[in-house]
């Protein structure tokens, strides 16, 4: 069972800057990429959450898309969480 979980595993990274109209899929990927996605943002000091529902939603994006309106809310309202968690660091 914890193979299935391992192989089944995704990873979304998200890039905001302020000059672009909203986050963009900067990197993507299942399995092993998951779990290297995941490594090098922990291992950067970049902010990882445990999404799967909109980790599935943001998969289906293609990469350098923008994150479509829909999920504007949910995205941000997670990113202003992350900025405060880490402002209090």
């Amino acid at each position: 069972m914890n193979d299935d979980k391992a192989i089944n595993k995704k990873a979304v990274a998200l890039r905001y800057q302020e000059f672009e109209p909203a986050p963009k899929i900067v990197a993507k990927g299942e399995g092993l990429i998951a779990d290297k996605i995941i490594a090098l943002a922990k291992e950067h000091n970049v902010f990882v959450h445990d999404s799967p529902e909109l980790v599935n939603l943001l998969s289906q994006i293609d990469l350098d898309e923008y994150v479509p309106q829909t999920l504007w809310l949910i995205v941000a309202e997670l990113l202003i969480w992350a900025h405060s968690v880490d402002s209090d660091r």
